[in-house]
């Protein structure tokens, strides 16, 4: 069976949260359930931020994908992040991640977004695998973060 992709909203912020914190504790991430919750009402109630699709398989909701909007002089206009894509373990290897990439991709287009970004950890060697098939390459540099 395929996967489908919905668009989620507002309501959709109690499946959100429990697949965040099914990734964020697979990623051994902390996860503030409420920060949470008001940064996916930000990204849910203005589309300029981006877009969050959740992945339906047989009538299942199995995982999500956040693409978040950008603007870079260096890649001559709007980029955008894969800031998450998650999907359930039992789910994996079924191509889901792929097709997943793809509607990024196609949602980039739409936006006339030129340049797709994504992290990921430098141990998940699966996950690169995926991301390198899909035409995703290691730009050299490291991406440094400060929180304020």
């Amino acid at each position: 069976m395929e996967p489908v992709f919905k668009i989620a909203s507002v309501s959709s912020i109690e499946t959100l949260l429990k697949l965040m914190s099914e990734f964020y504790a697979h990623e051994q991430l902390s996860f503030d359930e409420q920060a949470a919750s008001s940064a996916l009402k930000l990204i849910l109630n203005n589309d300029l931020y981006g877009q969050i699709h959740l992945i339906h398989l047989d009538n299942n909701i199995v995982g999500y994908l956040v693409v978040t909007f950008g603007f870079s002089l260096e890649y001559l206009g709007r980029d955008a992040f894969i800031d998450e894509l998650y999907i359930q373990e039992k789910y994996r290897g079924q191509g889901i991640g792929k097709q997943s990439l793809q509607l990024a991709e196609k949602i980039c287009r739409e936006q006339n977004i030129q340049a797709l970004h994504l992290e990921v950890e430098r141990e998940n060697i699966h996950a690169q695998t995926v991301y390198r098939k899909a035409g995703f390459v290691n730009s050299d540099r490291y991406l440094l973060t400060k929180w304020l």
